[in-house]
């Protein structure tokens, strides 16, 4: 079976952001050195080789081999890419807001780290995002006689919206959250169809089935993670992902929802896109149907 077109998205996205996105599916030493370069990347910049190594427990060779993982040529270019992110960094202030969520920050700086996260969820994000293969998403769910779309759990509403969206421009497609019914949904697509599974551990298990019986049926399908490496891999055609950053208070759910609801809006504005002129026409009928359940604010 052939994976996904893409698991790497853009090169330009923070080597941080792809060692936490692939962390999971590294091998434990190369997990051990992972963790060590997120624990202080400045100073990993300025590091050799060898404490690297020394600072992970294990070997150069092991480093090197971690370098590779996560798509580094070697560990001089790693050192580049750290010593440019952490300067970027120091640029946003990210020492001060991008810390976690602790119990003794008052409400003014909760509410300033959370708003830190939230917008760096969606620049990372859209950093990293492989826009080919949002191109070639958006081209076959332009193209599609149905579109279903997978997710449960917090997924299910970022599902619900893209259908909605998709709807509102005259798109036939269908969000599904219960188990059985993404099941016989996927069952009945045919080629031509497009199937489109959001998960942001990528390891959902209903999704991913989902999925499988959607392709084995000819259906195009698209994964939307934040581990291009997890097992909703082997199922898509096409793989995009996202950078969900999180905090004491608040799990990968509601960062992973705003960095998905980023890629949505990008997809469905590139389907739109595709016949300007219609989904300007169908937005605005829809938006006189329920002209008559506004109240009036002149009064």
């Amino acid at each position: 079976m052939v994976a996904a077109d893409s698991v790497s998205g853009s090169s330009t996205a923070s080597p941080l952001v792809r060692i936490r996105s692939l962390l999971p599916d590294l091998a434990p030493a190369e997990q051990r050195v992972a963790r060590a370069v997120l624990a202080n990347p400045g100073l990993v910049a300025r590091r050799s080789i060898t404490a690297l190594a020394e600072a992970a427990g294990t070997s150069e060779t092991t480093v090197i081999r971690f370098c590779k993982a996560i798509g580094v040529g070697g560990y001089a270019d790693l050192r580049i890419a750290l010593a440019a992110d952490t300067a970027r960094a120091e640029v946003r202030d990210d020492r001060r807001l991008g810390g976690d969520i602790t119990p003794s920050d008052d409400l003014g700086e909760v509410v300033g780290k959370v708003a830190f996260a939230d917008a760096r969820a969606v620049e990372e994000t859209a950093r990293q995002l492989d826009v080919a293969t949002l191109r070639r998403v958006v081209a076959a769910v332009a193209d599609a006689g149905r579109v279903d779309i997978y997710g449960v759990g917090a997924n299910a509403f970022v599902a619900a919206d893209l259908q909605q969206k998709l709807h509102r421009i005259g798109r036939v497609s269908f969000a599904w959250s219960d188990t059985h019914i993404m099941l016989t949904s996927a069952a009945v697509l045919t080629p031509g169809d497009v199937a489109i599974g959001l998960s942001h551990t990528g390891a959902t298990a209903e999704t991913v089935e989902a999925l499988r019986i959607a392709r084995g049926h000819g259906a195009t399908t698209v994964g939307l993670t934040s581990f291009p490496r997890s097992p909703i891999r082997e199922v898509c055609d096409h793989l995009l992902t996202t950078v969900a950053p999180e905090t004491t208070f608040r799990s990968g759910a509601t960062a992973s929802r705003i960095a998905q609801l980023t890629v949505i809006d990008c997809l469905f504005i590139g389907v739109a896109q595709r016949d300007l002129p219609s989904a300007r026409k169908a937005l605005q009928a829809t938006y006189d149907a329920v002209g008559d359940h506004r109240l009036d604010r002149s009064g």
